[in-house]
């Protein structure tokens, strides 16, 4: 079954190399969405898969690569209009802060 999650990860999670540890996670299962930074020093993202692979990614999401501290991760269901917030042509991208 496919699903689509929006998640917001925090702890120490920016400048440590978060956002690039998601979107290789992601596009190493084949999972589409994107990744951002946000003002407040969390990072979001929005995963689409299959949902044994969107969970796995997430798990990797509690983890975080070296050096970044994560304290929560919250989830939920997400719409197919999140997921387009996407660039044309990608199947997973890195924006710019929000």
């Amino acid at each position: 079954m496919r699903i689509i999650r929006h998640v917001v990860i925090r702890g120490r999670v920016q400048g440590v190399g978060f956002r690039a540890f998601v979107e290789d996670e992601a596009l190493g299962r084949g999972v589409q969405g994107w990744v951002r930074n946000r003002r407040d020093g969390s990072v979001e993202a929005v995963f689409a898969g299959d949902a044994d692979v969107v969970t796995d990614l997430i798990e990797a999401c509690r983890r975080g690569p070296p050096g970044a501290r994560v304290d929560a991760v919250h989830q939920q269901e997400a719409t197919s209009g999140e997921l387009g917030l996407r660039r044309a042509g990608e199947m997973f991208s890195v924006l710019p802060t929000a």
